[in-house]
């Protein structure tokens, strides 16, 4: 059974950082297709932060690109979201998605993270 779990959340002024972690388990590197990060702020839909596609390519969201950064560390099963230069803009409940090669979505239960102007 696949399992994600999140975690980093927090409370923050604007213009600081925190740094987000995505720990996976039932499921090895290898069998993943893409992890991600997506966040949902009140009353918006969800939307993409950063993904990171076959362990090589990253993308991000226009408006993280530059104060965000995606990485991963295998051997630990985690994903990472490095956030930089937060705004209020960017407060929401992120949550963690794993897709793996058969194509089946895994979530979190998200963490939430609030940038106080």
């Amino acid at each position: 059974q696949v399992q994600v779990v999140e975690s980093g959340g927090g409370l923050v002024q604007a213009g600081g950082s925190l740094k987000l972690s995505c720990t996976y388990s039932g499921i090895i590197a290898s069998l993943i297709n893409s992890m991600g990060w997506y966040r949902q702020a009140p009353g918006k839909e969800r939307e993409m932060v950063a993904v990171i596609i076959n362990r090589t390519t990253a993308k991000y969201g226009d408006s993280v690109q530059g104060r965000f950064t995606v990485s991963t560390d295998n051997p630990k099963k985690t994903m990472y979201l490095q956030m930089n230069s937060l705004k209020p803009d960017d407060s929401g409940v992120y949550y963690c998605k794993i897709v793996s090669a058969y194509r089946r979505d895994y979530w979190g239960q998200g963490t939430q993270v609030t940038v106080s102007s």
